[in-house]
């Protein structure tokens, strides 16, 4: 509590406040605030109280992303078109001097927004657009934007008089945007004042919005010299309203309506892995990522969505917490001699202090050293680690049934299969190795059997596809492979010598894998290749195909896939940045009928999400990789992890 001591703007020093990193609540009322710093960072804090100051503007707030009751009362130059604002800028606000606002900041966020970005479209397509000649310059860029601003400002109105200063406001914030993506998208790399880091500190668990750079940022256009757009061409119409009759060639979509269903629009452009912070590593590879699985009360709960919209990354030296709605990292954890490879989640349910059981978010990181940490996040505190193997861990994962039970694969050729026990109130745990699955090469992705993830796993590995019983109840700790899967080859035949790096289950019974065949994605059944009751170990099985997607011809290996059974899709990035989108819900129910007839053509992309034309520092990025691309259950998000040190967020329109 700050209150009534007098205080004015210069007095919150941000040097103090920015190492606040777990300050909740603040109150700040009855001083003479005529305004609040822009960076004070305070990157959790929930309750804002600042009644009876003199402030005049509210836009700083959006500085305080995870903010949920805000009051301002009795600022007399305030007026119902800040409160508007901060609802618009402060997506978990609940209350708002005292009244709950939710329904009203969602119709704000989402219709007000909608209704406005039409018509600004709409403005530019009727008035402007055919201004811009072809090739143009920065000056004309330059020229035609300031006009346009200035007009659509003007001549979009929407909503009640009073409330016509929110209203320009947002104008001016939809058109910018609009701009941006419509003639192209400059970097904005900017320094920012960092804070320095403890040469000697080898693990930190930190917080530091800063020490990411949100390369979203609009840069200036008058460093444009050419034709810059953002490809692919119907990106400039992504915010128009759906049925304006965007034409898209064939290849980019199966039917206009389909395409209209998953267009996406990147929200955000993080570089926030870089080693030892700094602005110029355009070169750390990002691996993994997976969105927070929800609690009942977990506070990043967004109320839109019912969905976590918090997802973990790791690549190079650290790992991340971003919150995807508004591009923020939450924490960052780094361990300076790691580089980490794979990430996964667990909710266990521990004993606090004062004997009451409740449910925690856990997350397991591993990497190069052969060595899980493991790090309960709401605590900040990195409580153990299990040194697995003594070769590099390629990927990790849970078991949806027992939270303890975690699988590391490693380059030492093994999967193993760990309790890592519940920690105590004071983070005293006990980890027991419980199986070792032995493979024939290195194992790439780990994927269980849903229908039954206690008796069997699969592997995609450096030299096949394979598969072990892992039922407990049996002996044999160490255990060779039970099957082998055997795949058409490029040349008409089959093989079970192939890399596969791509490895995930679309539902109970389809698997998606992908790469003994250049520029093919299979789809097959787990049910009809795999015959639970065979006997006999190391044996070889043909996979029954039940369709081929059509994807890049690259020769290059590990850019992975991903699935979102919940909504039928696959995901897969490829080697010139663009993000393969498959919709695959009228396929399913045919495939799951007894006689599952195979899809006989390939099965093209629904639609490509292709890399915008970044810049940094005027140099266009290029040759990006996407090395992963995953989205949050409900496919509201779409992270997309490259080889250029840049995480990027796509958010489904």
């Amino acid at each position: 509590s700050l209150s009534k001591l007098q205080l004015k703007t210069g007095d919150l020093d941000p040097r103090l406040f920015s190492r606040l990193r777990h300050l909740q609540k603040l109150d700040l009322s009855d001083n003479l605030l005529d305004k609040f710093p822009n960076s004070l960072t305070l990157p959790d804090l929930r309750v804002l109280n600042c009644n009876n100051n003199k402030l005049e503007d509210v836009t700083a707030l959006k500085q305080f992303p995870l903010l949920e009751e805000l009051t301002y009362e009795n600022n007399v130059y305030l007026t119902l078109n800040d409160d508007y604002k901060v609802m618009f800028l402060l997506q978990n606000l609940r209350l708002l001097n005292g009244k709950d606002i939710t329904k009203l900041a969602n119709h704000v966020r989402r219709v007000n927004s909608r209704k406005l970005t039409s018509k600004v479209t709409a403005h530019w397509e009727k008035f402007f657009r055919d201004q811009l000649p072809e090739k143009y310059t920065a000056e004309q860029v330059k020229s035609i934007k300031k006009k346009f601003l200035k007009s659509v400002q003007t001549n979009v109105v929407y909503g009640p008089s009073s409330l016509s200063e929110f209203t320009r406001w947002r104008v001016k914030m939809i058109a910018e945007e609009f701009l941006a993506y419509s003639l192209g998208l400059e970097l904005n790399t900017d320094p920012e004042p960092e804070e320095k880091m403890d040469e000697n500190e080898e693990e930190s668990t930190e917080s530091p919005r800063e020490a990411a750079e949100d390369m979203s940022q609009v840069g200036d256009f008058s460093s444009y010299i050419n034709n810059v757009t953002v490809t692919p061409s119907k990106r400039k119409r992504n915010n128009s309203k759906p049925g304006s009759g965007n034409k898209r060639s064939k290849s980019q979509a199966n039917t206009e309506e389909e395409a209209e269903d998953v267009s996406a629009e990147p929200l955000h452009f993080l570089q926030c892995h870089s080693k030892g912070n700094s602005r110029e590593d355009f070169k750390t590879q990002l691996w993994s990522c997976v969105f927070e699985p929800l609690l009942d009360c977990g506070a990043r709960k967004d109320p839109i969505v019912s969905s976590s919209r918090t997802v973990a990354t790791c690549g190079g030296e650290s790992i991340c917490l971003i919150d995807c709605e508004t591009g923020t990292v939450l924490k960052k954890y780094k361990v300076a001699t790691e580089e980490f490879f794979s990430v996964a989640w667990t909710t266990l349910t521990m004993v606090i202090s004062d004997s009451r059981k409740k449910s925690h978010n856990i997350l397991a990181a591993a990497g190069r050293r052969g060595i899980v940490k493991l790090i309960h996040v709401a605590a900040d505190f990195c409580y153990g680690e299990i040194k697995a193997h003594k070769k590099p861990i390629a990927t990790v994962c849970f078991s949806p049934t027992r939270e303890t039970h975690l699988f590391t694969a490693s380059y030492d050729k093994r999967i193993a299969l760990w309790d890592i026990g519940i920690p105590d109130c004071d983070y005293n745990f006990k980890a027991s190795q419980l199986l070792v699955l032995e493979a024939l090469s290195i194992p790439l992705r780990i994927a269980l059997v849903p229908t039954c993830p206690d008796q069997y796993l699969l592997a995609g590995c450096e030299s096949g596809c394979f598969a072990w019983n892992i039922k407990l109840d049996k002996e044999q700790k160490s255990r060779p492979f039970e099957a082998i899967f055997q795949f058409p080859d490029e040349d008409g035949g089959i093989t079970t010598s192939h890399r596969v790096d791509g490895l995930a289950f679309l539902n109970d019974d389809v698997i998606v894998s992908k790469s003994s065949k250049p520029g093919c994605i299979y789809l097959w059944s787990w049910s009809r290749s795999f015959d639970t009751k065979g006997k006999g170990c190391q044996r070889t099985v043909s996979a029954l195909i039940l369709a081929e997607l059509e994807w890049s011809m690259t020769d290059l290996s590990y850019l992975t896939l991903s699935t979102c059974p919940a909504k039928d899709y696959v995901f897969c990035g490829d080697e010139k940045g663009s993000v393969w989108m498959y919709n695959l819900s009228n396929y399913t129910t045919a495939w799951s009928s007894a006689k599952g007839k195979r899809s006989d053509k390939r099965i093209p992309p629904t639609q490509i999400l292709k890399w915008p034309e970044l810049r940094v520092n005027g140099e266009q990025l290029t040759e990006v990789l996407i090395n992963n691309v995953v989205s949050d259950p409900t496919f509201t998000y779409l992270v997309v992890l490259t080889s250029v040190n840049i995480t990027a967020i796509w958010k489904k329109s």
